[in-house]
């Protein structure tokens, strides 16, 4: 069998397991339900059934907007084999950006919560739904299991789009990264490749499900390799690191992959416990930068340096420090195979010397081909067959990479990526706010916190706590500001722009 799309290397490795489990689903750090390979097959035959019964085909875009659990893996893998297009969604997105996702993502089909199911309809009565119970035991939901496991395969191709992942964009408006089984397989194998994930791989999996961390560069790497995935319902430092301690059986972990915030979190927890990591294999950091002072914390608390490495929406992973070999906190480490890397100068195009800063240029089998219904976005973001990152960073004599800042106004918080330009959107929707800026600041617990500088008319008495209360209204809670302050006028150029960083400097103790 080859293996040129998810599905086929999904087959691959289920028909080799026997019966070995494949995920054990933790629910409030208590196992609820566990799955072994063949079932995991069976089942997700059987999801793939039903969706075929609801005429979801071929191509289809179907959105996955539910929360962290076993039958968003079963319904993702159901998805792959039909050859239809999952459109994961962070389920805590208010209605103001689903109206925007729905309208874009034009799809078939929603699988929603059922917190989420009523916006759904609110927003669009017409859109076909199927509401998921997530607070059940998967093994409780039935609506699939009478349908038949025995599916015709669907040939799926490596330029068929198996994946679409929004990531923010600097117009505010989220960009629906298009990911080709093409993409989504050379992503998985060149990570199995350079951290070494095999079958006998503990992993505990406490991300969500809607990023490509946790979706693409966990389930996915551990599903091919053949390991067991210990999958808690949402991240919680106590019961991560009660299941990270456990040192024998089938529970002890191998391997750890997570957010600094994340990392925060847990060393905070463990403090001067002085626990046990020794069984540990690999610890892995990304989304953000990670301080050097907190790789070392880490080494220091977990008895392993971790593995930093960069990855995007569009991109998959592309850098990583080595799993053997030196690991240079900082660094976002070394490319990828079979990943090409430029550094030119912002406005000439021209490669820059090593040691010099540049724009961070990438070409591979993994780069996405674009954005879902945007071609001028798409455009923009290749240069002569380049994608333009984004990202500004250096190289230094060993070849190792480094992020220095970013061309793009995105703001990480917590893992996060968030667009100022949507955050300024909804605040400058209040009628007493004339105008606004929203910036990101060194945060030691977030890698950077959301603030902002607002306008009010002369005559408003709003307050902050009004403010944010209406952002919360509309945002996500990783998206609102944590601070504000309220000026007379925002600092601007000559031109009219705002300066982002003399904003920031309003937030900045000396």
């Amino acid at each position: 069998m080859n293996a040129g799309s998810l599905k086929d290397c999904f087959l691959n490795s289920f028909s080799i397991r026997g019966e070995k489990k494949a995920i054990s689903f933790f629910r409030d750090g208590v196992v609820e339900t566990e799955i072994t390979y063949p079932e995991l097959d069976r089942d997700s035959n059987r999801m793939a059934s039903t969706l075929r019964d609801l005429a979801v085909n071929k191509g289809d875009r179907v959105i996955l907007f539910f929360e962290k659990s076993l039958i968003f893996v079963i319904a993702h893998l159901a998805l792959q084999k039909i050859g239809a297009v999952a459109i994961p969604l962070n389920p805590g997105f208010k209605k103001l950006e689903m109206e925007y996702l729905l309208n874009d993502a034009e799809a078939k089909l929603v699988l929603t919560g059922p917190e989420q199911a009523a916006m759904i309809n609110e927003i669009d009565p017409g859109l076909a739904t199927i509401v998921i119970h997530t607070d059940k035991p998967y093994q409780r939901l039935d609506f699939f299991r009478s349908a038949s496991d025995d599916i015709t395969q669907e040939e799926v191709e490596p330029d068929d789009p198996g994946l679409i992942i929004y990531t923010s964009g600097t117009t505010g408006k989220p960009k629906g990264a298009i990911l080709t089984q093409r993409n989504l397989v050379h992503d998985a194998k060149n990570i199995i490749k350079i951290w070494e994930i095999s079958e006998s791989d503990v992993l505990c999996h406490a991300l969500p499900l809607f990023h490509v961390h946790g979706l693409c560069f966990a389930l996915h790497t551990a599903l091919i390799a053949g390991a067991h995935v210990l999958m808690l319902d949402q991240f919680s430092p106590q019961k991560v690191i009660e299941l990270l301690t456990k040192k024998e059986g089938e529970y002890a972990c191998t391997l750890f992959m997570a957010v600094p915030p994340m990392y925060g979190k847990i060393m905070d927890y463990v403090g001067e416990k002085g626990l046990d990591f020794k069984h540990m294999r690999l610890w892995t950091s990304g989304s953000s930068p990670l301080l050097a002072k907190d790789f070392e914390k880490i080494t220091k608390i977990f008895g392993k340096e971790p593995v930093e490495r960069e990855g995007m929406s569009e991109t998959g992973m592309n850098f990583s420090n080595p799993v053997r070999g030196r690991r240079k906190p900082g660094s976002i480490g070394l490319p990828l195979p079979d990943l090409e890397v430029r550094i030119v100068d912002i406005e000439t195009f021209e490669d820059v010397v090593p040691g010099q800063e540049g724009e961070i240029w990438l070409k591979g089998p993994a780069v996405s081909p674009g954005y879902l219904n945007k071609p001028e976005e798409t455009a923009k973001a290749f240069e002569k067959g380049w994608f333009r990152s984004g990202d500004l960073g250096r190289v230094d004599e060993d070849g190792y990479y480094y992020l220095t800042d970013r061309c793009k106004h995105i703001i990480i918080s917590g893992g996060e990526n968030i667009s100022p330009k949507e955050v300024e959107g909804v605040i400058n929707r209040l009628d007493d706010v004339l105008e606004s800026s929203v910036v990101g600041i060194p945060d030691e617990k977030w890698g950077e916190k959301i603030v902002a500088a607002i306008v009010t008319r002369a005559e408003s008495g709003i307050k902050a706590g009004e403010i944010q209360a209406y952002c919360k209204e509309h945002l996500h809670n990783w998206k609102c500001p944590k601070e504000l302050v309220f000026l007379e006028e925002l600092p601007k150029n000559t031109m009219g722009k705002v300066l982002n960083e003399e904003v920031k400097k309003l937030f900045q103790i000396e």
